[in-house]
């Protein structure tokens, strides 16, 4: 069937969609979800089909493509273009085989993760992946080529350095900003530590977000090998790179459903892991109310699972169970969590000390497990010296930022409130999740001036009328949002 295109002028992002009429596709039987292969010229490509009901979106002899198949396809409108149904791709049986509890072979996995980097599955189709192996845990065989697969479709930074250290942290606790101030602590033992990092999708700041503030995060692996190479660590966003693409594709679809399957989670960070050629990981696991990991047996079962992972990857793994029962430092916000790391690494008497000793306690470990004797003491000595703030800013200096900003000076979101105690009393709890949405709402982390400054933390004493926290915002809407949340949700609990 001969079809004229016209633009919808819609980003699909990484599937690649046409349009119909429901009459073109009556005549060649093809249903919603179905796939076509659309030609013009020499070049074809295969796309999911959406059905347009009446003659308004798509008339009849018409097709409707969006942006990534007219940049694929070099389409313009009113082109020409030859439909014809096209064949599921072959990863659709293998999914539907774990569906049934089955395990997968090396090739089938192959397939189900080049069809997810080639745009060839639905976001649908992905969600069943998940869900298959959410359902039918993967062994830990499966979970190593689900990780080698990831990994050989992308990019890999290849370092002729040993040995490279990385670190991962599961998540779930608020700011918890440990990476940006383990980083220059590592590189300036004279170790390398090329840290790619995520922005949050859940949470009110990613380490990319926060860095973001102070430097550009955005960068090539060509760029970042450079970095490396001359100051020994970065610190820049994955997702600008092309290392393990099939696993933020199917993090997109993990997101909505809530689903965290612990086999791809293991793939997913593992993935990241070797693809920038690490030789030395630390993983963070936070137990606690409200973190990803809420009890310490699971946190055990997950170290295990990790350290064994690690040895079919010939990786060396050391697994750090921490408390991850209330948000970790001051500051939860892109921006307020930059200050607190420019402030501990500047050894300022602002700088929270829960931070600062469970980024002792990391580089300690890390410190230990490649092979350098007491391990704290070392991380006291760099940091004290001032050497690890002095390497931060070579880092913010060779990714485009000032090198001498002042944490003092970072803006935060103009409109703010504060909460103060009603009574004498000790914060028996903070809520790690309420914490999360009140800062979220307020804007973080896309306004990088919005979040929450604590000024109390569990355990602590607190008299009537002292501050526990500051909302700020970056207009009076958000900020009224925030408030109404608030009302709802209590952050702080007093004895």
């Amino acid at each position: 069937m001969r079809l004229r295109v016209k633009d919808m002028d819609i980003a699909t992002g990484r599937v690649l969609v046409a349009t119909l009429n429901e009459k073109d596709a009556e005549k060649l039987d093809i249903n919603a979800l179905d796939r076509i292969k659309v030609k013009k010229g020499r070049n074809t490509e295969t796309v999911v089909v959406n059905i347009a009901e009446g003659k308004i979106a798509v008339p009849k002899g018409k097709i409707g493509v969006s942006e990534g198949v007219v940049d694929s396809l070099k389409l313009k409108k009113n082109d020409i273009v030859d439909i014809a149904l096209a064949r599921k791709p072959l990863s659709i049986s293998h999914i539907k085989k774990k569906l049934d509890g089955q395990r997968l072979s090396k090739k089938e996995i192959n397939q189900i993760v080049w069809d997810i980097v080639n745009n060839k599955l639905s976001g649908i189709e992905i969600a069943y992946f998940v869900s298959a192996c959410y359902t039918h845990r993967l062994t830990l065989n499966e979970t190593v080529m689900l990780t080698k697969a990831m990994v050989g479709h992308g990019d890999i930074l290849k370092l002729d350095k040993y040995p490279i250290i990385d670190k991962h942290c599961i998540g779930g606790v608020p700011g918890n900003r440990t990476t940006i101030v383990l980083v220059p602590i590592i590189a300036a033992a004279g170790l390398t530590m090329p840290k790619t990092s995520s922005r949050s999708i859940t949470s009110p700041a990613g380490t990319a977000d926060t860095m973001e503030v102070l430097a550009n995060v955005s960068l090539s692996i060509k760029e970042m090998k450079r970095i490396v190479n001359k100051i020994g660590c970065s610190i820049v966003w994955g997702g600008a790179l092309n290392l393990a693409p099939a696993d933020d594709k199917i993090i997109q679809v993990e997101r909505p459903l809530g689903i965290d399957a612990e086999s791809q989670l293991l793939a997913s960070i593992m993935a990241k892991k070797h693809s920038v050629s690490s030789t030395h990981i630390i993983i963070d696991i936070p137990v606690g109310k409200g973190a990803k990991i809420e009890k310490k047996k699971d946190a055990q079962k997950l170290k295990k699972e990790f350290e064994a992972i690690g040895k079919k990857l010939k990786k060396h793994i050391k697994v750090v169970i921490t408390n991850g029962s209330q948000p970790i430092g001051n500051g939860i916000g892109p921006a307020l969590e930059a200050r607190d790391v420019l402030w501990l690494l500047k050894r300022d008497y602002k700088a929270p000390l829960d931070l600062e000793r469970k980024c002792i306690i990391l580089a300690s470990e890390t410190f230990r497990m490649a092979g350098i004797k007491d391990g704290r003491k070392k991380a006291l000595e760099i940091l004290n010296s001032g050497k690890a703030y002095k390497k931060m800013k070579e880092i913010i200096k060779i990714q485009g930022g000032n090198p001498n900003i002042n944490p003092d000076k970072i803006k935060l979101g103009r409109y703010s409130f504060t909460i103060k105690s009603s009574k004498n009393s000790v914060v028996r709890d903070i809520d790690n999740i309420a914490v999360s949405k009140i800062a979220r709402v307020a804007g973080a982390p896309f306004a990088k001036g919005a979040g929450i400054y604590l000024y109390k933390h569990a355990g602590k004493k607190v008299k009537r009328g002292e501050i526990l926290f500051t909302v700020y915002a970056e207009s009076k809407e958000r900020l009224k949002y925030a408030k109404d949340v608030l009302k709802k949700l209590n952050p702080f609990v007093l004895k």
